[in-house]
């Protein structure tokens, strides 16, 4: 094993890239076409190379038909070969792969490529964290922004700030363009795990929506929140939303 598992998430994210961009380019496809083309090429070439590169591990992939035989493997493979296919086929440039290594269920390896940008954010090197904005800025879904993040964000005085996909959220608040991102319409572990192990190594908070640790390789993926932000916002965040759900359950 001449190769850390960084180094190889890294590649490979970077790798699906490079075969999305190139896709998109050649314009013989567009929309949705475009997006189902771009996840079946990028997700035959990271399953192929994980294969090859760590025989013994299992991978959980959005576009892969899964198996429960992960569920006894303590090291599994956590990716998704193209995270926002609708800004994807649209051209936008909020859209991520994800390649991560979940070990005994927690995101220990984490590689986020934004091909769009040019950027890879990994677990291996975080990026120091940048001031924190004032008043706070929080990420929500540009199509179906979450009625407890709106909760959350009037009461904080934040401001709203519509992104596309998962990853590109996620990575705004690590790169400092934002210091909120709280989900809670309903994820699947291969949207947030690299996400997840890059924003804890930068020194975020992250989480369930009711503070509890996430944990990967269950036998049923979906997961359905997340919250990473600053640390100094967790403690406040974290209390909106329980009085969000505690307002909507009275």
């Amino acid at each position: 094993m001449n190769e850390t598992d960084e180094a190889l998430a890294v590649r490979l994210a970077e790798a699906a890239g490079v075969i999305l961009l190139g896709l998109r380019e050649a314009g013989e496809l567009t929309g949705k076409a475009l997006g189902a083309a771009g996840d079946r090429d990028a997700n035959a070439m990271l399953c192929r190379e994980l294969r090859a590169a760590r025989p013994d591990d299992a991978i959980l992939s959005e576009e892969e038909k899964d198996s429960a035989a992960r569920l006894s493997h303590s090291r599994v493979w956590i990716v998704d070969p193209l995270d926002g296919t609708r800004e994807y086929g649209e051209g936008r440039s909020d859209w991520a792969v994800h390649v991560a290594l979940a070990v005994d269920g927690v995101a220990a390896v984490g590689a986020v490529a934004l091909p769009g940008l040019g950027l890879t954010l990994t677990s291996g090197t975080p990026l120091p964290l940048a001031p924190a904005s004032r008043p706070p800025k929080m990420l929500v879904s540009r199509t179906r922004p979450a009625a407890e993040a709106v909760h959350v964000a009037e009461r904080m005085g934040a401001e709203l700030v519509a992104m596309g996909s998962a990853g590109a959220k996620a990575m705004a608040v690590v790169r400092g363009e934002a210091d909120i991102y709280l989900h809670t319409g309903g994820q699947y572990e291969w949207d947030n795990c690299a996400p997840a192990a890059v924003a804890a190594a930068a020194g975020l908070h992250v989480s369930r929506a009711d503070g509890s640790p996430i944990r990967y390789n269950n036998a049923n993926p979906y997961l359905p929140d997340l919250l990473i932000c600053r640390r100094e916002l967790a403690d406040e965040v974290l209390r909106l939303a329980a009085s969000y759900r505690t307002d909507v359950a009275d």
